[in-house]
């Protein structure tokens, strides 16, 4: 076992399953590198951080966030640069956005050490699980938890943090389908709608499924007081383009906060595209559509990037918009946001760091 500063604990694998796996060619989430980063919090504190060969945790059925779902989550990618060097992007925004998460579901906070020096020394230790390929890329998943084995109703007195790894190709092989649900709300200003908690994700499932028992990829999600403004798609924020200007629903607190969201603003900003972040209601998209000034739709998240929207249904009705070889918008910022996670090009915002 290794130690790394005085810190980390480490134990490589006896096996390494990287030759066992086209991890080029790997299905989202169900391949994983050959360790993981686990940390617990007990006694007010944190305790042992370590990493170890992937594998099971223990786990009694009184464990309270089986019961009470105090859990939360991040995603984000690993990239090669192309002298081959390891790539983090937005790390930092992702360290205090689960931290955010942590607080709203009344957790303690991770400390940087363990989330952004651990999660790097994991990156570094499974380096060869980055895919070479360009459209692929190394999915990391942070994960915190609630571990007391309790049914006490209050908050854990004990967790666990753990960051595991999944190489994966692309998220959406093809423009994506969406239709607009008014049967059913993802969530309310107040409650956990603006956090990354595994319970938003768990309370969407049956809305996702019956979009896709009607031949749609996922649900355009509308707010859950008026049922009239759009606020995000179950996998992504979204964007639409309306007469040259994109147009992107304001974080209301119902709304998660996505990084890939901000990072595709900021570079529309500087790239001279006039962006507005407000209140957008389905019926102004409709007209829009209507009057033939609705040119692109677009979703923005860590595992899906940039995913084209060829059709939106709402009230029974398909929006169909153009092809992707007719937009600009969207391509464009993909290519510059690609270049920029994968070092191809100089990175002014300082969101890159290469391990």
């Amino acid at each position: 076992m290794q130690i790394v500063n005085s810190q980390i604990s480490i134990e490589k694998t006896n096996h390494s399953r990287i030759k066992e796996q086209d991890i080029n060619n790997s299905p989202f989430g169900k391949v994983f590198s050959d360790h993981m980063l686990v940390a617990t919090y007990a006694n007010d504190s944190w305790q042992e951080v370590k990493i170890i060969p992937y594998g099971n945790i223990p786990i009694c059925p009184s464990l309270s966030v089986l019961h009470y779902g105090q859990a939360v989550f991040e995603g984000l990618k690993a990239y090669k640069s192309p002298m081959g060097k390891p790539l983090l992007f937005r790390l930092e925004a992702n360290y205090k956005r689960i931290n955010e998460s942590a607080f709203r579901l009344c957790m303690p906070s991770i400390p940087e050490e363990i989330f952004i020096d651990g999660l790097k020394e994991l990156i570094r230790l499974d380096v060869d699980w980055i895919p070479n390929q360009s459209d692929s890329t190394l999915y990391i998943r942070p994960i915190y938890f609630a571990t007391d084995e309790s049914i006490a109703l209050r908050p854990a007195n004990s967790y666990k943090f753990i960051v595991i790894c999944c190489p994966t190709g692309t998220f959406y092989s093809a423009p994506v389908k969406l239709i607009v649900t008014d049967k059913y709300v993802r969530a309310f200003e107040g409650g956990t709608g603006a956090t990354k908690c595994a319970g938003n994700y768990g309370g969407s499932f049956l809305a996702d499924k019956e979009a896709k028992q009607q031949g749609y990829d996922n649900v355009l999600w509308l707010d859950g007081k008026e049922k009239k403004y759009i606020e995000e798609c179950g996998t992504m924020n979204v964007a639409f383009v309306i007469n040259d200007v994109v147009i992107t629903p304001k974080l209301t607190g119902s709304i998660l906060g996505g990084i890939t969201r901000d990072s595709v603003l900021t570079l529309f900003r500087d790239m001279g595209v006039k962006v507005e972040e407000r209140l957008i209601s389905i019926d102004e998209v409709v007209k829009a559509y209507e009057m033939g000034n609705l040119s692109e739709a677009f979703g923005m998240g860590t595992a899906a990037t940039i995913a084209h929207i060829s059709t939106i249904n709402y009230q029974g009705k398909d929006m169909i918009l153009p092809t992707v070889d007719e937009r600009k918008y969207a391509s464009q910022v993909l290519q510059k946001l690609e270049d920029i996670k994968t070092g191809k090009i100089t990175d002014p915002y300082g969101w890159v760091s290469q391990l």
